[in-house]
């Protein structure tokens, strides 16, 4: 025997379904659009230290480049020939080792880290121990100042 009254009654059965409101789908999109301008803020800041890190890189090489030239040359580091006071311009070429090294070496700054008046060389020697400082602007890093330096000190 069958008893109708413990089946529930077929309007109970039906239950009213809808999709997204409107209101739901604004939402997703807002959480959606706050992500991505994150992300996008993220990038931002990744490719400026990445080039800040770029040009550090370069400042060390480069401070390697004439420490390599000044021991090629051990006589006139003795003698004192490559001292060089903080310079911004490149000088002219004047036919000896020293102020080719020179010329060539801070064409290769400003090549490098930016022609600006801010891409600067200086050496210092006492004795045999030279002290090569490179400056730059780093006006794109987001790591606080805009002027960086860069200084090997070295045994020739």
């Amino acid at each position: 025997m069958q008893t109708d009254f413990a089946r529930p009654a077929p309007s109970r059965l039906r239950r009213v379904e809808t999709g997204f409101s409107l209101l739901e789908v604004l939402i997703a999109v807002l959480v959606l659009a706050v992500g991505l301008l994150g992300m996008a803020a993220l990038q931002i800041n990744a490719l400026k230290n990445n080039q800040s890190s770029f040009q550090r890189t370069q400042a060390v090489m480069l401070s390697y480049y004439m420490l390599d030239a000044m021991r090629a040359n051990r006589d006139d580091v003795a003698s004192g020939n490559y001292d060089l006071d903080k310079t911004c311009e490149v000088p002219a070429s004047a036919g000896t080792l020293v102020s080719n090294d020179h010329h060539f070496w801070l064409q290769a700054i400003k090549d490098n880290l930016g022609d600006a008046q801010t891409s600067c060389g200086e050496i210092a020697c006492q004795g045999m121990t030279c002290t090569v400082t490179i400056f730059w602007s780093d006006d794109r890093g987001t790591g606080g100042a805009a002027e960086q330096s860069f200084s090997t000190s070295t045994q020739l």
